[in-house]
């Protein structure tokens, strides 16, 4: 398909960047508005966990439901993917979410939230973004490698693809449920509609991104690698490209994040939010860091941030991303609970910024 779109001089991976930046950018508008978070679903007030829980929950549903649909219709095919492998490495997934859950609960935020506040002027998630990105890299390729590879040896054989759709027979039937009651859900909450909107389209953004890295910039010649939002891996190529830009080309990560800040911060200086923010007595550094190195490691191990693997991992019905997704919950709930038993509604558990 990439031969057809008459970009002459360009490679697939060039165009990939281009196509990140345009998704990012979406999604960083989108998420600054709405302020997209699936920690403050679960932490905080009673409203404000209903609302943005109804705001993320909506997202899911839309992902699940257009992911299904261009699978079906043949335009990507997510065999390929870590989603759907038969090879579950369970005790990696399951540990890696529970750090990153509690991490985002010690950061006031998921990475995703992170790189929006950034975009904003919050300097606080500048540093914990590095953190974390440092500590993904190390945990894919530098020191804490060899101890993930140990940990992700630990796997169960699901004797064929790791996807709801295989259990089902068919993915139409768990997508519709799924999608369904995630809808509900969703329009039950107290979140707004012009939210709820905003959930919906930042939902459509993972089927995006699938058939733009599946399909549009596909070349058998000169193949990418398929992938939709995600910002674990991004966060890690970034940092990499970064430091290292002579010796790799920058791809569809780097374009979602960079898009992401550009997004963000476009929106936060439109609605006169851009407010440059640092660190207080409110707000102790050491939280941010434990935390950022906590997501970094356990984004890594999981497969996924609460968008790698929540919204993108999910949307294939791959079971070792609903696995993950379900860990980072139980370590947000986890480490909000044990915060608001040894110190009541403290700095930890006020409202994402």
């Amino acid at each position: 398909m990439f031969e057809e779109l008459g970009l002459e001089g360009w490679t697939p991976l060039a165009a990939s960047v281009v196509l990140g930046l345009m998704i990012g950018g979406l999604f960083g508008v989108l998420a600054q508005r709405s302020r997209f978070c699936l920690r403050r679903g679960l932490v905080g007030s009673d409203a404000e966990r209903s609302s943005a829980l109804g705001v993320w929950l909506m997202a899911l549903a839309v992902a699940v439901a257009g992911t299904t649909a261009i699978v079906e219709y043949g335009f990507v095919d997510l065999s390929a993917t870590r989603f759907q492998s038969q090879s579950l490495p369970l005790v990696a997934i399951l540990l890696g979410g529970l750090l990153f859950g509690i991490g985002m609960v010690l950061t006031r935020g998921c990475t995703s939230r992170l790189t929006v506040l950034a975009g904003t002027g919050n300097l606080r998630a500048v540093l914990t973004l590095l953190v974390f990105a440092i500590a993904a890299h190390a945990t894919l390729k530098g020191v804490l490698a060899p101890a993930r590879t140990w940990l992700g040896g630990m796997t169960v054989d699901l004797q064929g693809p790791g996807t709801l759709a295989a259990l089902a027979g068919s993915a139409i039937i768990p997508a519709a449920i799924v999608a369904a009651v995630l809808v509900f859900v969703a329009i039950r909450s107290r979140a707004g509609i012009g939210d709820l909107v905003m959930g919906a389209l930042i939902g459509v953004l993972v089927p995006l991104g699938w058939i733009g890295t599946g399909y549009l910039l596909a070349d058998e010649f000169d193949p990418i690698t398929l992938e939709s939002l995600a910002f674990t891996s991004a966060a890690s190529d970034t940092l990499f490209w970064t430091v290292a830009g002579t010796a790799i080309a920058p791809g569809f990560g780097v374009g979602v994040l960079g898009g992401t800040v550009l997004g963000a911060l476009l929106a936060s200086v439109a609605f006169g939010e851009f407010s440059v923010v640092g660190f207080t007595k409110d707000t102790p550094t050491g939280n941010y860091i434990v935390g950022g190195v906590l997501m970094g490691v356990g984004g890594v191990l999981a497969g996924g941030c609460t968008i790698g693997a929540g919204l993108t991992g999910v949307s294939a019905l791959g079971i070792s991303a609903i696995l993950a997704l379900l860990a980072i919950v139980a370590g947000g709930l986890l480490a909000g609970t044990v915060i608001e038993r040894r110190a009541g509604i403290t700095a930890g558990l006020v409202p994402a910024e």
